[in-house]
Formats: C-alpha cells, sequence, structure tokens
C-alpha cells in the first residue's frame, strides 16, 4: 500500500510516496486504556502491569485506504474503532535512544485499528483483529517536521457525525520518542514500517451503515464506512485497492483455525 507524503495535512506539497510495510502496534499504551483494566493486571499470570511494550501486527490484508468500505463480518453486531497515530518510518532504527529516536520517522499517519469485540486485552485472537479491511491508513504521511509535537497532537472520533471520542496523545503510558527506543531495542524497524502508538479507553463502537471519521490534530482526517460482509465475494476487499496493489485472486480453501497471538508480545511474550 502507497501513501503520498505532504508537508501538511491540507497537502498543498507533496514530497513523493511511501509504501508501507509492516504494520505494529502497542497494546496498553495509553493511561486511561491501562488504568481502565484496574486490579486485573496485577491478577496471574502476569502479576503487574506491563514492563515492557506489547505488540501486536495488523497484516498487509488488514490495509485500507482513505474512504474505505469495511465490512463487518457476519454475526458481529459492532465493531471497536481503535483510533490512533501511526508512526511511519523513514529509514532502519536498531536499537536507538529516546533523543535520537525522531530523527528516524519521516511522518506520522492516521490510523484505525478496526477489531471484533473481544474480552481479552493481552492475547486478541488473530480472527479478531485481522480481518481484510480492519486497518485503514490515511489519507497521507504528513512530514515529521510539519508536526511540532507528536506527544501533544489532539485525537478526535465521529460517527455519523456525533463525537464519540474526544482525548489526545500527552496521555501515552511511552511517548513516542521513548516507544521507539524500547521497541528498537528488540527489534528493528525498516523503512516504510508503521508503528501505532496504541488506543485509549472507551474505544467507540460502529455498526453496519455508520460513517466513520478520526481527526488527529496536524496529521489529518481519516474516514471509513461500516458495510455488511459479501460473504460469496471472498476477493472483493483486493479489487478496492489500485490496481498495482491487487494480488492475485485467492484460491478457496478451507477456512483456517483460530490463531491466538503470544501472552505479552511479538510471537509470545513480553518484549524483555
Amino acid at each position: 500500500m502507497r501513501l503520498s507524503v505532504v508537508t501538511d495535512k491540507a497537502g498543498r506539497t507533496a514530497r513523493g510516496e511511501v509504501e508501507l510495510k509492516s504494520v505494529y502496534g502497542a497494546l496498553l499504551n495509553f493511561r486511561s486504556a491501562l488504568t481502565a483494566l484496574g486490579d486485573a493486571v496485577n491478577a496471574a499470570p502476569y502479576g503487574k502491569p506491563p514492563q515492557a511494550p506489547i505488540l501486536y501486527i495488523k497484516p498487509a490484508n488488514t490495509y485500507a485506504h482513505d474512504g474505505a468500505l469495511v465490512a463487518v463480518p457476519d454475526g458481529v453486531g459492532e465493531l471497536e474503532i481503535g483510533a490512533t497515530l501511526g508512526v511511519v518510518f523513514g529509514r532502519r532504527a536498531t536499537r536507538v535512544t529516546a533523543a535520537d529516536a525522531l530523527g528516524y520517522v519521516l511522518g506520522y499517519t492516521v490510523v484505525s485499528d478496526v477489531g471484533v469485540p473481544h474480552p481479552n486485552y493481552y492475547r486478541p485472537a488473530v480472527r479478531f483483529k485481522c480481518r481484510d479491511g480492519f486497518c485503514p491508513i490515511g489519507p497521507s504521511v504528513v512530514a515529521r517536521d510539519a508536526v511540532r509535537d507528536p506527544d501533544r497532537l489532539s485525537l478526535t472520533v465521529r460517527v455519523n457525525g456525533e463525537t464519540r471520542l474526544e482525548t489526545n496523545t500527552g496521555d501515552l503510558v511511552r511517548p513516542v520518542a521513548q516507544l521507539i527506543a524500547d521497541v528498537t531495542s528488540f527489534m528493528s524497524l525498516d523503512a516504510g514500517d508503521v508503528l501505532l502508538i496504541g488506543v485509549p479507553a472507551n474505544v467507540p463502537r460502529a455498526r453496519t451503515g455508520d460513517m466513520v471519521e478520526i481527526a488527529i490534530g496536524e496529521v489529518g482526517t481519516l474516514t471509513h464506512t461500516l458495510v455488511t460482509e459479501k460473504i460469496d465475494d471472498p476477493d472483493a476487499h483486493y479489487r478496492s485497492l489500485p490496481r498495482e496493489e491487487s494480488p492475485a485472486p485467492r484460491r478457496t480453501s478451507p477456512a483456517p483455525q483460530e490463531v491466538p497471538l503470544g501472552d505479552w508480545g511479538i510471537g509470545g511474550r513480553e518484549a524483555r
């Protein structure tokens, strides 16, 4: 998936395009989300709040452009709209310090981390977070130097024009630079990778027919609409992508079994 890189959210001057690669999300990085769990964070098997970033992956099949039609799975009444800031990297970042971290950032974008409501904050099943189209991104990448402070951005979610959430990125457990430093201490982030900074508590929900708008400070506004899933057309999501991004139609195969993510991070555990 490609996005234009612009000098401000109005898109007055373009700086080319970036091809997005891997998208990683951080769980419980808003203080409000961590507080909302209450004493549950001290329960077994963990016994204490997370001491390092808890990561998950939004694979390529979830990517969708601004204005996308996002399918609500059959039998699901509502979807969670996890509004978040996406940090897009311009070069490889490996074991960087918080002081240097923003120097590896190309820019910022708006992301809707869509998911099926589920009770497990630590181990969301892939089938709840990784449906086709469950990660609208855009409308563009706003260059790093056009955003004065990524830790002081307003974040608003509207559903059918009604405001459902208002917060700001000043509520982060790990500010953007520190999150980058902590993540790159154990894994590299390459040019084109996107790191989602987390979602706040009280994530809004939306139903089929609802139009969602996510506005983030100096970064812009992302929109998408929820529609009924057409299970007789498994390749509809891919045909909605620009022609050069559309893969060959998939072969019909048995439905995969549910595969849970790990307990505390990518591949199975809390990053150490």
